[in-house]
């Protein structure tokens, strides 16, 4: 049987359903004497600033751009890449708590857990990103590790493909196949108190405040503060979590020069949090256990404290030169009692362990630039040099237990608490195992032809990448485990052509630039024998042709694009206790995405999508694994979501959203793999006024069905779909 066939292809109600959204599309497209619509944004209540971000489509949930690092704000039927912005509006209606929660909403990304811990892995396009290598207004290396709150967030911006040209390489080396950048908010002309309440079915409690003011002459200065904090059980069994959120965003919008300032704390606390599950020595895929079994020991807990914060001013030195700079930092402190579950055959059998690993990290990052526009004769340009530095010192320590307590993943018991019998480095004091300096240069050109219908963009990033690695025993001062310097220069090429108002083709060839994965220093309960190597930086190349189609109140996309990169590592068993981790051979991604968003019908909002991917390794060891598929990516990938006024209910709007992945292999040989999911959310919500004040109550459920499923097979671990949660919200401008 074909691959395909075994891991399960988009069925009749999954055509179904994108045959109705783009059924709804062309009803739509036939009145084409309806007005544009845009919602308000947060800009200058004068002209728009050169680098305002970009408006919203009609009903607010998806943004017509985004910041595209050097290139700066851009309107996406202007650019040849691919790209969403989901909307602080959004946010709202779907009381989306942290990024994870967002990034649903887009069918090139799925989720992931780390190994071992609570953080997010993003998969776009079939590619991970981690958390660590997101954005912050354009800067990377200043936001808080794994969890990210949304409380204090205007957009939530992603770019699908290699960015190493867009914004430098990424801190960790993640990113290759698209990245996430996040605006934080500002205060708008109008003035905001607005205090939200929720609650989940299992009493968990949150308070959120936001308070937004603008102040002197023409509002010129503005500040925006929010404060949250949420507390109690999540609906996994014995899972607890505590989130404290504190940001304020100043700024100042002059006439030329706009300044602004972003700071803020986040403490995130998750106890008996569920881990991943490692294969072990399983010959084929258990089913998932109950939705909400926790076969994680109570004992285990994440502690996550981040304090970070930057600057950026902007200068605008006549009406078609703008100087930027920017810079940032932060502090983490992570300290967490974690536990590992590794399968012992396939009846779900499993044994435990555990670890104590106290982690901080010390990030700094600038950048500046130049954005400027001119003509040569009937040719117009625009013209972006930027400059990026990140200096990154990371202080980590280890005490494994070796112990294997026996378990099940059906029938969980409690098992003792690590003793530790296993350790590196200093645990009340954690020394250097890490550093990190890259820095880069970028240049590129917008040649524009017959009154802009054909942009043609051309540009080059210079990298140079230096990566130190430690010994738990000599804690930075040497000898090193290993290091490199390297430095490449990455192109950029791609061209749009606009032949109708409403049209736009696009194609880019654009290559990025990964930092060589450190080997970690325990996997899946065996002890990695070259554990905190850390490996070359690779250059991956991406291949990407499509259309775009922006209707004034909904657009739509269709693209096709081929990515190559080096293969993640994987650990090699040598023995009962110990492994070596190896990174060798090729994976290519190939795939096709359809989205269609914004309001096509008065009240009929959608956002809705369908990844296609098909992936092949090349150049394995001893060619062992050529022409197979790579662990962790779907066959394909669909989203269908809504969100609908009720006619005759003033205020009322009903919500529903479809996630459906297919079939994934879960390692190398592709002897395992997970079958295909569903997951179905809903949810209501009701706007009106109290004493003239504006109030909006919430409701929503996620996996309504409370389907039980593994979510992601990424790095050859496998990760749980979350339970059946309900969500109940109150918002209050007062």
């Amino acid at each position: 049987m074909p691959a395909s066939a075994r891991l399960g292809a988009p069925f009749r109600p999954t055509l179904l359903a994108l045959l109705c959204s783009l059924t709804v599309t062309a009803h739509a497209a036939e009145d084409n004497s309806k007005a544009l619509v845009l919602d308000d944004v947060n800009v200058n209540a004068q002209a728009p600033a050169p680098n305002a971000l970009p408006p919203v489509y009609a009903g607010g949930h998806v943004a017509r751009g985004g910041q595209l690092g050097v290139l700066g704000n851009q309107d996406m039927m202007d650019v040849p890449f691919s790209a969403a912005s989901y909307t602080e509006q959004l946010i709202q209606d779907q009381q989306a708590e942290n990024v994870a929660d967002v990034l649903l909403n887009d069918s090139s990304v799925r989720q992931a857990s780390g190994f071992s811990n609570q953080a997010q892995v993003f998969m776009i396009r079939g590619l991970p990103l981690n958390g660590d290598d997101i954005s912050y207004n354009g800067l990377y290396g200043v936001l808080p590790r794994q969890i990210i709150s949304t409380d204090a967030l205007e957009r939530v911006e992603v770019f699908k493909g290699p960015n190493a040209f867009i914004n430098g390489v990424t801190p960790t080396g993640s990113g290759i196949g698209g990245g996430v950048n996040l605006q934080p908010k500002r205060a708008g002309d109008v003035p905001l108190r607005r205090y939200t309440t929720d609650i989940n079915s299992e009493g968990r409690i949150g308070h959120h405040f936001d308070i937004g003011q603008r102040f002197g002459e023409d509002n010129r200065f503005g500040a925006r503060v929010n404060l949250s904090q949420r507390e109690g059980d999540t609906g996994i069994d014995h899972e607890n979590q505590r989130s404290k959120l504190f940001a304020i965003g100043l700024d100042y919008r002059g006439d030329a020069l706009r300044v602004s300032g972003d700071f803020a704390y986040q403490k995130e606390r998750v106890n008996g949090g569920r881990s991943s599950v490692n294969l072990g020595t399983a010959t084929h895929i258990p089913d998932a256990p109950s939705p909400d079994t926790n076969y994680a020991p109570k004992w285990g807990y994440t502690d996550i404290e981040d304090t970070f914060g930057m600057l950026r001013a902007e200068y605008d030195l006549n009406d078609n030169w703008t100087a930027y700079a920017a810079g940032g930092a932060k502090h983490t402190r992570e300290v967490g009692r974690y536990n590992s579950t590794t399968l012992v055959g396939n009846s779900g059998a499993s044994f435990t362990t555990g670890s104590f690993v106290p982690h901080d990290e010390d990030n700094t990052s600038v950048m500046a630039g130049l954005n400027g526009k001119f003509n040569t004769g009937p040719v117009s340009h625009k013209l972006n040099f930027g400059l990026t530095g990140i200096w990154a010192e990371q202080r980590s320590a280890y005490d494994f237990d070796l112990t294997r307590y026996s378990n099940n993943i059906y029938h969980p018991i409690t098992t003792p608490a690590p003793v530790g019998n296993f350790a590196g480095g200093d645990l009340n004091d954690p020394g250097i195992v890490g550093k990190t300096f890259n820095r880069s240069v970028a240049i590129s050109d917008t040649l524009g032809f017959f009154d802009d219908r054909l942009l043609v963009t051309a540009g080059l990033r210079r990298q140079q990448l230096v990566v130190q690695g430690y010994s738990y025993a000599s804690y930075g001062s040497g000898p090193r485990s290993s290091s490199y310097d390297e430095s490449i220069t990455t192109p950029v090429y791609g061209i749009v052509f606009k032949p109708w108002e409403h049209v736009s083709f696009y194609a880019n060839h654009i290559e990025g630039l990964a930092q060589g994965p450190t080997s970690p220093t325990s996997s899946g309960g065996f002890r990695v024998t070259n554990g905190n190597e850390v490996y070359a930086p690779k250059r991956s190349k991406q291949t990407e042709l499509g259309v775009k189609v922006d209707m004034g109140t909904y657009g739509a996309s269709l693209g096709v694009y081929r990515i190559e990169q080096p293969s993640d590592g994987y650990c090699e068993i040598n023995s009962a206790t110990t492994c070596t981790y190896v990174r060798e051979g090729e994976q290519i991604n190939k795939g096709v995405e359809m989205n269609v968003f914004g309001e096509p019908i008065d009240g009929l909002r959608l956002i809705s999508g369908m990844t296609l991917m098909d992936t092949e390794l090349k150049n394995t060891l001893n060619g062992a694994n050529d022409g197979n598929h790579a662990i962790g990516v779907p066959t394909f990938q669909f989203n269908a979501g809504v969100d609908w006024d009720v006619p005759g209910l003033q205020g009322v709007a009903l919500n529903a959203r479809m996630l459906r992945t297919g079939g994934q292999y879960a390692d190398a040989a592709n002897n395992l793999s997970l079958p295909t999911w569903n997951r179905f959310d809903a949810g209501a919500r009701y706007a009106f006024k109290v004493s003239e004040k504006d109030v909006t109550v919430r409701f929503g459920v996620e996996n309504v069905a409370n389907k039980k499923y593994w979510e992601s097979a990424q790095g050859g671990y496998l990760t749980q779909g979350e339970p059946r949660v309900a969500k109940l919200s109150g918002t209050i401008d007062f």
